[in-house]
């Protein structure tokens, strides 16, 4: 019985290490990649929001940092991200008995180009666009704005990681 306790700690170790690096986050990242950069993302849509490329880039760097240990460089990245914001719209989703709208959507569509330098048959070009509801009352001005905009960039800043990442 006094070999148990080593027994148990080498069947840990075997478990634990056996099966390789876990991430809890599910990404992917090929060995050797250690640094990230993101681009400009050029907003090219019809309606232009003043400071919306610079927001979406640093809430696509902020979760990039938040969940790798992937290095922050303005150059000669490992993983190099890059696109333009191809369409930021208004529309009216639904209306009301008098015909009018009872609640507006704004849409936010972004094109990704991605390249791996360490694994170039994972480099990607892909859209993401997600939306946010707001009542027709309401103007997109100030905390329904900010709101709108911090819950599309969470939404398209995972689904690229999720395609770039986590391969999900």
């Amino acid at each position: 019985m006094k070999y148990a306790k080593y027994i148990l700690i080498l069947l840990l170790t075997i478990t634990c290490f056996g099966c390789g690096i876990y991430s809890f986050t599910g990404a992917s990242i090929p060995p050797g990649t250690e640094t990230f950069q993101v681009n400009r993302f050029e907003n090219t849509s019809l309606l232009i929001e003043p400071g919306l490329e610079r927001d979406f880039k640093l809430a696509l760097e902020d979760y990039i940092l938040n969940q790798t240990n992937l290095s922050l460089t303005p150059s000669k990245g490992d993983l190099i991200y890059e696109g333009e914001i191809t369409d930021y719209r208004i529309s009216p989703t639904t209306a009301t008995s008098d015909n009018t709208a009872a609640q507006n959507r704004l849409t936010i569509n972004v094109k990704l180009r991605f390249y791996n330098t360490k694994k170039e048959e994972d480099d990607l070009e892909q859209s993401f666009s997600f939306f946010y509801d707001y009542p027709a009352a309401s103007q997109l001005i100030g905390t329904t704005k900010t709101t709108a905009h911090e819950e599309i960039f969470e939404r398209i800043t995972q689904d690229i990681f999720n395609a770039t990442l986590a391969k999900w």
